[in-house]
């Protein structure tokens, strides 16, 4: 269990760097952390999280730029609405990676 907190810790602390207007995906941060084939896991690390405001789990999508994880706010529509607040733009259902992808880079090393 100790194993799955520190990586669900690692992930919190990675998701709270994803910039304002910019989003990533699950497996990106999987990749980074050094575990290129746990993306559900970060799924059920942002699944856990109480206190979406401090962990900002809407800047979290699918590799296709689609709100997967939007079941788990408050209501269906507050995932889109909160990355429209952030001036994200769509191309139909999904973000336009093309403008708001964000990738973690080497200063953010720490975190691995």
């Amino acid at each position: 269990m100790k194993n799955t907190q520190d990586f669900y810790s690692r992930v919190y602390e990675l998701v709270r760097c994803i910039p304002s207007g910019k989003v990533t995906t699950y497996g990106i941060i999987a990749e980074f952390l050094g575990s290129k084939g746990s993306s559900r896991m970060v799924g059920w690390a942002l699944n856990a999280v109480i206190d979406r405001i401090d962990i900002p789990c809407h800047r979290v999508v699918n590799r296709l730029g689609e709100l997967s994880g939007k079941i788990h706010f408050d209501h269906p529509l507050q995932m889109k609405e909160l990355l429209l607040q952030e001036n994200l733009t769509f191309i139909e259902d999904a973000v336009d990676f093309s403008k708001h992808l964000w990738k973690p880079d080497d200063s953010l090393n720490e975190l691995r």
